[in-house]
């Protein structure tokens, strides 16, 4: 089943208040998780589109995951840098302040950092992303089933 922002009734999630602090928000394991289903799996989420990125968050609390989500790479290295070490990052590519690209090629360099699975999630062609050698690569509107099949993946 493919989603995109536009399929979903507003009233559908509950989004950030626009008075609350800006990302990084974490996402516990909710009382709506499905215990069986639940993982220890911490995933960043570094996308700039607030409602996606409010949309993947919660999507992912509801499956069980762990989740925090920042807007653009510097928020991302920045969480980073505190020893939040995620099992898998969803990515964007273009965002302002750092984009995926650059926020990639730092990420490469650092050797505890590289090791974590990236998952590229772009309105682009996935050619232009080859360069980055993501895990994954999921073309936007995002297919959400598929999304949630590729963290599994990376969560065993």
């Amino acid at each position: 089943m493919t989603h995109s922002s536009s399929d979903h009734d507003q009233g559908e999630l509950a989004l950030r208040d626009p008075d609350s602090p800006p990302s990084p928000r974490r996402e516990s394991t909710s009382a709506f998780s499905h215990p069986s289903r639940a993982k220890h799996c911490p995933v960043l989420i570094v996308e700039d589109d607030s409602d996606l990125r409010e949309m993947m968050a919660q999507l992912l609390t509801l499956e069980g995951f762990q989740s925090a989500a920042v807007a653009n790479g510097k928020d991302a290295l920045r969480y980073l840098s505190a020893g939040d070490t995620p099992n898998v990052i969803l990515l964007d590519l273009m965002m302002p302040v750092m984009d995926g690209w650059e926020f990639r090629r730092v990420q490469q360099a650092d050797p505890v950092l590289s090791r974590v699975p990236t998952i590229v999630l772009s309105a682009l062609d996935q050619t232009r992303a080859h360069d980055l050698k993501p895990a994954a690569f999921l073309k936007k509107p995002l297919d959400f089933d598929r999304l949630l099949q590729l963290v599994r993946e990376y969560c065993h």
